[in-house]
């Protein structure tokens, strides 16, 4: 990340929960003083919350939560080692239902009823910035991942060159750094005008794709088009499509939520842009085969990005199982083809745990937020090390280059999802070469 790309703000006051922060401050200063909150689970049992959108439009994130879940609570059975001690753990897991405000109040419920000691949030910033705000009023440690960690750090109210504001969360996970490095590299192995349409949302994800990608893009040699900022929900894209055309685009890049991208891809295949489109790179988007598929021979090569793949080479320090396994193991039981998800959500449990078994004392908060500051673990997903990060209390983590492909004939699946590059971690092998989306 240079530090052009971390000094760049953007707005994303939407997501910060400021007037949540406000009013219950005063309400929990008791709590994050005394380092153990009041609610803090007893006797012998570990309280680790849970929260990921598993229904609505982000539905696709938390798809595969409910098998990773039943992995931990399996490892976990016999309890935890941590201080000594033996710990029963019990996993309180809630669905965001794609909706910021239930996050939040769903973190709220967790840390004032249920008396957590540990949160655990899990993609996108709709879900993660409002669960963090929340943990960070209330004085309790929390650890997230899958969002860009610019949306997650200046999205809520840090300061590009001042210290972290931040004194109980941590988040780990690729930045804006990592997507341009792998834009860069993806979009080299193919020949084009390097004209790049771009729609990013007017939300968290977007303005901090749109003030720090989009300018990093440009010194590397890419002509960004760029029609404004959009409203999640918009159904009609013709006005984008338009510009698009007649700037004669080649590459289309977006952050955009489902519903959002299938209704922009089928306007575009009907007004003709896609048939000059040599590279459709979406974010957020294009992550899972079902958005995918519902796309028919419209997803067929459109690339993707992928911060966990069945081809990380790493193991899960808290199940012990590998990239492979976890897929196979997915599918199996499932019926359903893996998706990179499977990877992410337990990284997160693999590094939470880690934490909590670093950490002197599990029951002072005070004693958990230092183990996450200074936790050095490889998960499943790769490395995460708060020690060395671009900012306090974040630690980056890689996006691989992949594409959405015809499954060779006889597979179970009608697709097949491959590694293309590997500039963010050589350690993941490429699987295929880059096919042009009308190749």
């Amino acid at each position: 990340m240079t530090n052009n790309l971390i000094g760049t703000r953007f707005n994303a006051a939407s997501l910060t929960r400021r007037s949540f922060m406000a009013a219950t401050a005063a309400g929990s200063a008791a709590l994050a003083l005394g380092g153990r909150t009041a609610f803090a689970a007893a006797g012998d049992t570990i309280k680790v919350g849970f929260i990921s959108p598993r229904t609505g439009p982000l539905g696709g994130f938390g798809e595969t939560d409910g098998y990773v879940l039943e992995l931990a609570r399996k490892a976990l059975a016999a309890g935890l080692q941590a201080g000594g001690k033996t710990w029963k753990v019990e996993i309180l897991d809630q669905d965001t239902q794609s909706d910021p405000s239930r996050a939040g109040q769903l973190a709220k419920d967790l840390i004032n009823n249920q008396g957590i000691d540990l949160m655990l949030a899990v993609s996108t910033p709709e879900t993660i910035n409002p669960v963090a705000d929340a943990c960070e009023a209330a004085g309790v440690p929390c650890l997230s991942t899958v969002m860009p960690w610019e949306a997650w750090y200046f999205g809520r109210g840090a300061k590009p060159g001042a210290p972290s504001p931040f004194k109980w969360t941590y988040h780990f996970g690729f930045g804006v750094g990592e997507f341009l490095k792998t834009y860069i590299s993806q979009w080299s192995l193919i020949e084009t005008n390097k004209k790049v349409g771009v729609m990013y949302p007017n939300d968290a994800d977007g303005n901090a794709i749109r003030a720090n990608l989009a300018p990093a893009l440009s010194k590397a040699g890419f002509t960004i088009i760029d029609p404004g900022a959009y409203e999640t929900g918009t159904t009609d894209f013709s006005a984008q499509i338009a510009l698009f055309k007649q700037e004669g685009v080649e590459i289309f890049n977006s952050f955009p939520i489902p519903p959002d991208f299938a209704a922009f891809w089928r306007q575009a295949a009907q007004q003709g842009l896609t048939q000059q489109i040599k590279i459709c790179q979406v974010a957020k988007t294009g992550l899972f085969p079902s958005d995918i598929e519902s796309l028919g021979d419209l997803g067929v090569n459109i690339s993707s990005a992928a911060y966990w793949h069945k081809a990380f080479p790493y193991k899960s320090t808290l199940t012990g199982v590998s990239g492979t396994e976890l897929a196979d193991g997915y599918e199996a039981s499932s019926g359903k083809q893996w998706t990179q998800q499977l990877g992410a959500s337990l990284s997160l449990l693999d590094a939470g745990f880690d934490a909590l078994k670093a950490s002197t004392d599990v029951k002072n908060n005070e004693a958990v937020a230092k183990a996450i500051s200074a936790l050095k673990t490889t998960t499943i997903a790769g490395k995460v090390d708060f020690t060395s990060g671009p900012v306090p209390n974040v630690s980056p983590g890689p996006i691989i280059g992949t594409q959405w492909v015809k499954a060779p004939d006889g597979s179970k699946f009608a697709l097949d999802y491959v590694v293309t590059e590997n500039v963010t971690d050589p350690n993941v092998p490429v699987g295929a070469k880059l096919t042009p989306y009308n190749g």
